[in-house]
């Protein structure tokens, strides 16, 4: 979920993005080919993992949220998510639909409880019960430590940790009910190795590891794993929104961000793709890991190994 405020919403590449859009604009202009570096693809063709399963997904009208909600209704998922833009999420769920899965979208804010104990509710009491929940949402706002109001302040940490708080807090009745489930949380390699201007983003997200830990022991005799994804910086709308450049051609963006991402993240020099996080998720979440609890899994293209 990205946030919508105006000029306090910094880049999580600003400056430095910025600082090559001009490059990117003259090469793409001039026929050169200086896309992102793609990686391999993800294949999950086939593969039926999640059959009949109930999942439930915030944060997923866009970016890793988005990806994974179509990757777990053609694993045979029945896919409940939320998001706040109602025009995005009937967008992911027709796309889903189209492709033969099962998809239902339901507006909630996570920053508000009543929203999230209704998402959770109504997800559980239309596919019959919970199975898999993966808390995603979150947002960003990027300055100086003392240059944040309380309210920008609130407003990340209630999104990032609040909301994870209180997606845990609605979903656990329904899986212990159901007799058990995963959640896998998303928290960021910022929990590990951050920057600047990232104070409120960077304490949320560590935040969250410190609380799924907790809530891992609290819930393992309820067969309930619960485990945090951690990611690195990822080609998604909530970057490219941080970045000031929701309005540049794609090109101009990709060929920014390769360039910028050559200086900037080490060991893969590139950023990740959204269907790269989402692939991890799915593995999380999957019954091939039944031993895995409490956990904290890197996916950050060796970022933090190089920090």
């Amino acid at each position: 979920m990205a946030s919508e405020s105006a000029a306090s919403r910094r880049s999580l590449l600003t400056g430095a993005v910025a600082g090559v859009a001009g490059f990117a604009a003259g090469a793409v202009s001039a026929g050169a080919i200086v896309g992102s570096k793609k990686g391999p693809q993800v294949f999950v063709e086939g593969r039926a993992r999640f059959k009949n399963k109930v999942i439930l997904i915030t944060g997923a009208t866009s970016g890793i949220g988005a990806v994974a909600a179509k990757m777990f209704a053609a694993e045979g998922g029945k896919v409940a998510f939320c998001g706040r833009r109602t025009d995005r999420g009937a967008e992911v769920e027709s796309e889903i639909k189209s492709e033969g899965g099962e998809a239902k979208y339901i507006r909630a804010d996570v920053r508000i409880e009543d929203d999230v104990r209704r998402f959770v509710d109504t997800a559980a009491e239309l596919y019959g019960g919970l199975d898999v929940c993966f808390n995603n949402a979150g947002i960003t706002i990027e300055k100086p430590l003392h240059e944040y109001t309380a309210v920008e302040w609130d407003d990340v940490v209630n999104t990032d940790l609040r909301g994870n708080f209180l997606a845990l807090k609605y979903e656990i009745p329904h899986l212990i009910k159901r007799g058990g489930g995963v959640v896998v949380v998303t928290a960021s390699s910022n929990a590990i190795a951050t920057n600047p201007k990232r104070s409120a983003y960077s304490a949320a997200k560590r935040g969250l590891v410190g609380m799924v830990q907790a809530a891992a022991q609290d819930y393992a005799d309820n067969n309930i794993r619960i485990n945090t994804l951690i990611p690195g910086t990822t080609d998604t709308e909530f970057v490219r929104r941080a970045a000031g450049m929701m309005s540049a051609p794609d090109p101009v963006w990709e060929a920014a961000v390769s360039v910028w991402a050559k200086s900037n993240v080490a060991v893969a020099h590139r950023l990740a793709r959204p269907e790269e996080i989402a692939a991890a998720a799915l593995m999380m979440a999957s019954d091939e890991f039944t031993f895995m609890n409490g956990a904290q899994i890197v996916v950050d293209g060796g970022k933090t190994a190089h920090a």
